[in-house]
């Protein structure tokens, strides 16, 4: 995974443009990922597809004709979306076109203008300082033109056609927690998910953040009854705490399941509630589709010096972090895939046990309250979203009990396995 991100580091990525594609086509060279290919002007919802941005070079001269900005040096160095431009200003005109980071002097902000037309530079504040009276030459070589948008998607057949949904974005150039972490990590867990025998399906989305996300939703409306929970990742390699963001719904099995798989972890974490505001949870949790997409990470998105800026190196990430994290959504994958999922088929009150000879059988244990509980808490909660493990932390009950429970039931008319 290390290596992966320090490959990818270099590339010039944005939310379109060959950085995104080269980036995709290195993934291939790993995991069987499919690109898909989205014209400008497509319509998504509320939205178009933006011209598609390439950028070949960028600079800023000092009057003394030296270089003192070189986007061959860090491509952060060159405001993302930039329009071109090459004319000479002045220092007062230059000035309104440059970003640094006052808090931390020494370090190249990353910021974009994706939707309004902008050029510009983003620069070390020290040395925005140090910047003399004169003329200064600017350069940027860039195209902003009707192309298209391109994300890769991989599906992992299983043996049902539901699906677990794992999603990380692309589109952040020289940045390694945000989010070289999440795409080294979901390519390293899909060479893993191919090699099982899994009861879900899994798929995987590398998109461009917001548009990306408001793509697929727009083009894939009729697969998304197949998502059973999933999750975004993002900011995954860094040495902080784990911060799981619960979904919009608030307790849908992948809330349940996380909680369980991170109290198990024996990893530091934080729980977060949901809030319209973030990755692209927002996204696939906006009311029209309300899945159970929650969101992984470690450091939480503005919240930590090193985001947004050239301080987002490969001296950032770590391989423990990285590895950890991992392990983390590998619990979570075998959590689902061995999750006990029943489903009530006569759900219209409570069912009459007596003539099912289920009184008989709770006259047989040695323990009749609990058992007949087990049978209650389980016709109640098995309606296809809720495990046994689900039920068994909802009730109190022991695991026994309410697979003694099922066993029974699943010799009548009252319950199925899912």
């Amino acid at each position: 995974m290390s290596r992966l991100i320090e490959r990818l580091y270099p590339i010039c990525r944005s939310i379109t443009g060959n950085g995104v594609r080269e980036t995709l086509r290195i993934l291939q060279e790993h995991i069987p990922l499919e690109l898909h290919e989205v014209p400008t002007g497509t319509p998504v919802f509320d939205w178009k597809v933006p011209d598609e941005w390439n950028i070949r070079d960028g600079w800023i001269k000092n009057p003394a004709g030296e270089k003192i900005v070189d986007f061959k040096t860090l491509n952060l160095h060159v405001l993302n979306y930039s329009e071109p431009v090459h004319k000479t200003v002045s220092l007062a005109e230059l000035k309104e076109h440059l970003f640094t980071l006052p808090d931390h002097p020494d370090w190249v902000p990353y910021r974009t203008s994706y939707h309004n037309r902008n050029w510009g530079f983003c620069m070390a504040h020290n040395q925005f300082q140090s910047l003399e009276e004169g003329d200064y030459e600017v350069f940027i070589d860039s195209e902003l033109e009707p192309g298209s948008l391109t994300y890769g998607e991989l599906l992992i057949p299983g043996r049902s056609d539901k699906e677990v949904l794992f999603v990380t974005h692309v589109c952040h150039p020289s940045l390694c927690n945000d989010n070289l972490s999440g795409i080294a990590i979901a390519t390293k867990l899909i060479q893993q998910l191919a090699a099982r025998d899994l009861k879900y399906s899994c798929r995987i989305l590398f998109l461009p953040a917001t548009i990306g996300a408001i793509t697929w939703l727009s083009r894939n409306r009729e697969k998304l009854d197949r998502i059973q929970l999933g999750l975004v990742l993002c900011l995954l390699g860094d040495a902080g705490p784990l911060h799981y963001k619960k979904s919009r719904q608030g307790n849908a099995q992948i809330d349940r399941v996380m909680q369980r798989v991170l109290n198990a972890s024996g990893q530091e974490f934080q729980t977060l509630e949901f809030s319209p505001y973030g990755y692209d949870e927002r996204q696939f949790c906006s009311p029209a589709f309300n899945l159970p997409i929650g969101r992984l990470s470690r450091a939480v998105h503005g919240e930590f010096p090193e985001y947004h800026s050239s301080a987002d190196n490969p001296d950032f990430v770590n391989e423990a972090s990285l590895e950890a994290s991992l392990a983390v959504l590998e619990q979570v994958v075998d959590a689902v895939e061995r999750a006990e999922v029943y489903i009530n088929l006569k759900p219209e009150c409570e069912p009459q046990l007596g003539r099912r000879g289920l009184f008989k059988a709770i006259g047989g244990q040695s323990d009749t309250k609990d058992f007949q509980m087990a049978l209650l808490w389980v016709l109640n909660q098995s309606d296809g979203f809720h495990s046994l493990e689900d039920i068994a932390a909802a009730s109190g009950l022991e695991m026994g009990s309410l697979r003694t429970a099922v066993s029974e039931l699943l010799k009548t008319d009252l319950l199925a396995e899912l």
